[in-house]
């Protein structure tokens, strides 16, 4: 289980996504080491769910430090205002996965939620503009021939 901060981060949440990160890209070798065994590996990518994520006994934070307050401090400031009213629906995500390992050809990811969709199918885009702006460079570095 990772979650949509698997794919792209922000300000915030820097050491909760390199932990997503690292189980995403884990993951896909993974797949690609037990295919061969008839082994599935799904990866979910979900958005904000109503769990215990963004609750008090789940946020343990340390102190504020002020030069960070405009980057890190909206989100230390906000998030725990947003448990229990989260859009997604832990038992539709259970449900969901479930038919997603079932299925016949399982994705190797699966976004849960519309705000996941939503965050993941932008930053695809802007990724892929941002390869396009820079593939000439990236392309030039390879010895002569």
């Amino acid at each position: 289980m990772t979650s949509m901060g698997g794919r792209f981060s922000f300000a915030g949440v820097s050491a909760y996504s390199a932990t997503k990160f690292a189980l995403e890209g884990l993951s896909e070798a993974l797949a690609a080491e037990v295919a061969p065994f008839g082994i599935k590996v799904l990866i979910v990518e979900p958005g904000a769910f109503r769990t215990s994520f963004a609750g008090s006994g789940a946020l343990l934070q340390s102190a504020a430090i002020p030069a960070y307050a405009d980057t890190v401090g909206p989100v230390r400031a906000t998030l725990p205002s947003t448990d229990g009213k989260q859009p997604g629906d832990p038992a539709k995500a259970a449900a969901t996965i479930l038919a997603a390992l079932d299925a016949e050809k399982t994705p190797l990811r699966l976004p849960l939620g519309n705000d996941a969709a939503d965050a993941i199918s932008t930053h695809l885009d802007n990724a892929r503009a941002e390869f396009r702006a820079w593939e000439s460079v990236a392309r030039s570095t390879d010895f002569d021939d």
